[in-house]
């Protein structure tokens, strides 16, 4: 019986696909969901997998564009023979058959990982830090490294028991389904064989393969630049290439083998002396001395991309802000008064965060323009309130949402502003909770913050920030007395919230938390 194998739906905007690699052929025995071919659209790669096992017959071809719902190949179920049968006879005029037959059998249990997709706007990946190392026998579904995209950061697991072969590299930017490592010896059914003639054949294999010697124009590039001998390189990759990963082995090598006088010890090298000669001790002593004032790290696709918004924020928006003072005095009373009781009933403390969030929904129904966005020529008003809280995460700063926070209690809104900032800080938040949002709040208070203009998160309209509380003289009712007052600002986009909407909110935020009745009553 035949199985049709279609193009499955990948996105709701994307219509269309590329076969860009078939990675079985034509009648080859697939078991079930193991990898037949890869499909590219404009945004990302995908992986298309065998839904039966049987014998493969492909339809479409290498570079065909095909859309969504098109026959790819087809599987006709049953255990395909013939192939295993053909294989034998080619082998016996090897010297060695036992070697070779393990060495089928251990390429078999090889289970490469490849980067997976993540969301349908990121195409490429940062490998920030590996979690195993090459050679760690790992569990199915252990975390092996960590994957940082510029919006969040990923763990990649083990699809299957074995022992890891690393393959890519911390800091290394990879593009989805890009392949990041492999687990040798996963589901193995090796036939026994002498510990050494397996080795053997894989020297022997890469020394005799078709591309022995050749490296991959990457490798090129880079063993050009330094000026190495491709013949002077093992290559490492399929048939005995020399890939990228060997070429910048092989430049590392070299640069240690170098001198600290800057002469090399290679045969056909610059003499020491005559480098020394030409190096004048002053220029030695202050590139020394400059090396030790300065450090330079790589940006993270994290911080790219913050500050690519902020930019782009302050250079497409009109942005004000506005400010003023609340006395917190009434808040600080109640939570003072009622702290343990609240955390032995709830499970969480009783932050400033809560209430500032109900104060912000309730003054959003009575000025929903501040909640509003820009599309294109239309303004979105929303009938609901998605506060956005921003957290200082180690890898930078995240703005994870709390999901329907008009229609929270303070208890519910102090659990999930403590779930996320947990979250936040084991760098664990996902796309999903970060997206979205109609206004945020943003903390610099707990920094020691007296005074900021916060900058709008896009696509919103608004963002309230909060600043430390301080004990100042103030007057009330004739009298001079003591307070603990926080300054508020309100930045908003001027061209969807005019100055008295903007005052309104924030004064009607104030006088919330001023009277914190108000919330419970809703006047």
């Amino acid at each position: 019986m035949s199985l049709e194998i279609k193009v499955p739906p990948v996105g709701e905007s994307i219509t269309e696909v590329t076969l860009s690699r078939w990675l079985k052929k034509d009648g080859d025995a697939v078991a079930m969901d193991e990898v037949i071919a890869e499909l590219e659209s404009d945004k990302a790669t995908f992986e298309l997998t065998a839904e039966k096992a049987g014998t493969l017959t492909t339809v479409a071809k290498e570079g065909d564009t095909l859309p969504i719902g098109a026959i790819v190949a087809s599987i006709n179920e049953g255990t395909a023979v013939a192939p295993v049968k053909e294989v034998a006879p080619a082998a016996q005029p090897v010297a060695a058959p036992a070697p070779a037959a393990a060495l089928v059998a251990e390429q078999a249990s090889s289970l490469t990982i490849k980067v997976p997709a993540v969301g349908e706007s990121i195409t490429e990946v940062t490998l920030s830090r590996w979690l195993k190392k090459d050679g760690d026998t790992v569990a199915m579904d252990e975390a092996l490294a960590e994957l940082e995209s510029d919006k969040a950061t990923f763990e990649l697991t083990a699809e299957k028991a074995g022992v890891l072969k690393t393959i890519a590299k911390e800091g290394d930017v990879l593009p989805i389904g890009a392949v990041v490592c492999s687990i040798e010896g996963a589901g193995a059914t090796a036939v026994p064989a002498p510990a050494t003639a397996p080795a053997a054949v894989v020297i022997a294999d890469k020394a005799a393969g078709y591309a022995a010697g050749t490296p991959s124009p990457a490798a090129a590039k880079i063993l050009a630049e330094k000026g190495i001998d491709p013949k002077a390189v093992q290559g490492n990759g399929v048939g005995g290439r020399i890939t990228k990963g060997d070429a910048i082995s092989a430049a590392t090598v070299d640069m240690v083998s170098e001198n600290p006088q800057g002469g090399r010890s290679k045969a056909g090298s610059q003499p020491v002396s005559t480098v020394a000669a030409t190096t004048k001790p002053q220029e030695s002593a202050a590139k020394a001395q400059d090396s030790g004032r300065e450090r330079r790290e790589k940006m993270s696709p994290l911080r790219k991309t913050v500050a690519r918004r902020l930019v782009a924020v302050k250079n497409e928006t009109a942005m004000l802000t506005t400010f003023n003072e609340v006395d917190m005095s009434p808040i600080m009373e109640i939570r003072a008064k009622y702290k343990d009781k609240f955390k032995e009933k709830h499970g969480v403390g009783l932050g400033f965060m809560s209430f500032f969030t109900k104060a912000v929904c309730e003054a959003l129904k009575e000025w929903p323009a501040v909640g509003a966005r820009i599309e294109g020529e239309e303004i979105v008003y929303s009938n609901f309130a998605d506060i956005s809280i921003a957290v200082s995460a180690p890898k930078g700063l995240v703005v994870p949402v709390i999901r329907n926070a008009d229609g929270m209690s303070l208890a519910e809104i102090e659990k999930a502003v403590a779930g996320l900032a947990a979250k936040a800080r084991d760098n664990k938040l996902t796309i999903d909770e970060m997206t979205g949002g109609t206004f945020t709040i943003t903390n610099g208070g707990v920094f020691g913050s007296m005074l900021s203009t916060p900058i709008i998160n896009s696509p919103q309209s608004a963002i309230l920030g909060m600043h430390n509380i301080i004990e100042r003289p103030v007057a009330v009712n004739g009298q001079v007395v003591i307070k603990p007052m926080m300054y508020v600002a309100l930045s908003y986009d001027h061209r969807i919230i005019d100055g008295r909407e903007s005052v309104s909110f924030l004064v009607r935020v104030k006088q919330l938390l001023e009277d914190p009745g108000r919330l419970l009553l809703g006047v």
